[in-house]
């Protein structure tokens, strides 16, 4: 059975901006996540949690927290729906005019870092959304495994940049382009749905900003971390090679995509899970609309991406023969589900 909602629906008038947190356990991190958002100043804001099916005793102290407030909203998504389609829902609840997500494990720098979000979004007409700079838990450097950007920009981490995507663990994207191109694809349900959402938005004509001086601390969750398993190799590459068969990838470069995946997953340990992750990725595309990437989308993209990513040999040693991101630390959080990039 689903729980009642618990708090208060977002009143008809426009407002700033609804943060979304997809919650699953992880009490302590999530009601941290939880008072940082409803510290956020300077701006007008509702908190909208969706519980993905946390234990009776993690949904009763977040109704405990959620009750009494009039700035803040717990709904149960009735099970387990993955990150795409878990914010797809949370940002159907509000209004506001920016989306702002932030992870579980996650709490922004400052009490000002959703209002400031807001600010670059009004600044600047032309941003689909931004991407926040994603720092270790404590604020003393970068989470390594959070970095979704070209190598070479890593010294840039505190400045800004146009790019191409932004890491779900913290961002805001303008609602009117949430809108246009239609949220997250719900089939991707665990990683690659910023990648998806930010090459729709591009096709647009929309553009993307990476912004260092606005941050969130993601803290290494013990609880529901997934590790670089079989079953988030899987996802990671289904996802992938699907996003490519929608936007209709040369098959040159989709076949030496395909090649360097399954290469990476044989030296992982992991090469049954690439062959079955290929195979799912033409299931996930059949009967789906394929389409060619604009000349200007790809322009963009070659500008802000491809050309900072450097050559061939570059982009095969660091993308193909290396180790996955963070491997020697704790593995990347989920941000509500039980997968997760």
């Amino acid at each position: 059975m689903t729980a009642p909602d618990l708090g208060r629906h977002p009143p008809a008038e426009a407002y700033d901006a609804d943060i979304l947190i997809l919650t699953l356990d992880r009490l302590t991190e999530t009601e941290a996540a939880l008072r940082s958002a409803v510290a956020q100043v300077g701006l007008t804001r509702r908190v909208i949690l969706l519980d993905q099916g946390s234990a009776p005793e993690t949904w009763q102290r977040l109704a405990a927290l959620v009750a009494e407030r009039e700035d803040a909203l717990l709904v149960s998504a009735g099970g387990n729906l993955g990150v795409a389609e878990g914010r797809n829902r949370a940002a159907a609840l509000g209004l506001g005019r920016v989306i702002i997500a932030l992870d579980n494990d996650a709490v922004f720098a400052d009490a000002t870092t959703a209002a400031r979000a807001v600010a670059v979004l009004d600044l600047r007409p032309d941003l689909a959304a931004i991407g926040f700079r994603i720092m270790n838990g404590d604020g003393s450097g970068e989470d390594e495994a959070s970095w979704g950007y070209p190598e070479g920009l890593r010294p840039q981490a505190a400045g800004r940049f146009d790019c191409a995507t932004f890491v779900g663990a913290g961002h805001a994207i303008r609602r009117s382009a949430w809108e246009e191109v239609g949220g997250y694809d719900a089939r991707l349900f665990f990683t690659w749905e910023e990648f998806d959402f930010s090459l729709r938005a591009i096709q647009a004509g929309w553009r993307l900003l990476y912004t260092g001086d606005i941050a969130v601390h993601h803290a290494l969750a013990a609880e529901r971390r997934v590790g670089w398993s079989g079953r988030r190799w899987f996802l990671f590459t289904r996802n992938r090679l699907y996003i490519a068969l929608k936007w209709r990838t040369p098959w040159p470069s989709f076949g030496l995509r395909v090649l360097g995946y399954w290469a990476r997953g044989v030296r992982h340990g992991l090469g049954r899970q690439s062959v079955a992750a290929i195979i799912a990725s033409f299931l996930l595309a059949r009967g789906r609309r394929h389409e060619a990437l604009s000349p200007a989308a790809l322009a963009y993209l070659q500008e802000v991406d491809g050309d900072r990513r450097g050559g061939l040999l570059r982009r095969l040693w660091r993308e193909v023969l290396t180790g996955f991101p963070g491997k020697s630390q704790p593995a990347r959080r989920n941000r509500g589900v039980t997968k997760r990039r």
